[in-house]
């Protein structure tokens, strides 16, 4: 079974990682972020990923175990 794709909308041409699990309610602090990178599996485009800076634009996607993925969705 596969877990439904979340759009993360954003106006900005980028957004960190640490932005972008915030958003999506994963962590609550910004601190947060890199705890929880070592913690979960997460991949961008593929790729492992632990960076909390790491910066993501329009159409890149996040897969994080077990929360699902993310797609990065630019709106003017």
């Amino acid at each position: 079974m596969t877990q439904m794709e979340q759009r993360v909308t954003i106006t900005t041409e980028t957004i960190t990682l640490g932005q972008l699990l915030k958003l999506v309610r994963l962590i609550d602090t910004g601190g947060a972020a890199k705890w929880f990178l070592q913690e979960h599996h997460v991949l961008v485009n593929g790729e492992r990923e632990n960076r909390r800076g790491r910066k993501l634009r329009d159409g890149d996607r996040i897969d994080i175990e077990p929360f699902g993925t993310f797609v990065v969705v630019k709106v003017e």
